[in-house]
């Protein structure tokens, strides 16, 4: 789960890679367009954080999508501006 939330304008989003894979990181908007990738690329077993700053979006809810092989973790978040 990202931290803050509620945030504006930036939040963090913590992750784990259990294995080592190829992981995408990626936020949508409520009409499931994808407005911004926060992590792609090859991690190995840990853990990260990735930042997102919103500065450039609207208020509103969006969702960061993580995927990790065939695994896909879906989480809300609220910017309030």
């Amino acid at each position: 789960q990202n931290y803050p939330n509620p945030f504006n304008p930036s939040t963090t989003i913590n992750f784990s890679v259990p294995a080592a894979d190829v992981v995408r990181i990626c936020v949508y908007d409520v009409l499931g367009k994808e407005v911004s990738v926060i992590a792609e690329g090859h991690f190995m077993p840990g853990i990260y954080s990735a930042d997102w700053n919103a500065n450039l979006f609207s208020s509103g809810t969006y969702f960061c999508v993580m995927r990790c092989g065939s695994h896909m973790l879906y989480r809300k978040m609220i910017l309030m501006k």
